[in-house]
């Protein structure tokens, strides 16, 4: 949070204020225009989106790594020899 922070103070300091006007401008050209919503809370719809991939790929990534273990001989299994 605080290299986010530096960024746009530094941001902020080279550019100026940021200006709605900017916005305006573009939104003057476009038939659709551009709304910057104020929500604190709109990362949590792209977040819920990737639920089910998450549920999905956090198993398959520790059977990924137990593979790796056990290619290079980091992972002991009795009797594994007699198999």
């Amino acid at each position: 949070m605080a290299a986010a922070q530096r960024f746009f103070d530094k941001a902020v300091a080279e550019n100026g204020d940021p200006d709605k006007a900017a916005i305006d401008a573009i939104n003057a050209g476009r038939a659709v225009p551009i709304v910057v919503r104020q929500v604190k809370y709109l990362n949590n719809i792209v977040d819920q989106d990737h639920r089910a991939i998450k549920r999905v790929t956090r198993p398959m990534l520790a059977r990924i790594d137990l593979i790796h273990m056990i290619r290079k001989g980091q992972f002991a299994v009795d009797g594994a020899d007699e198999m």
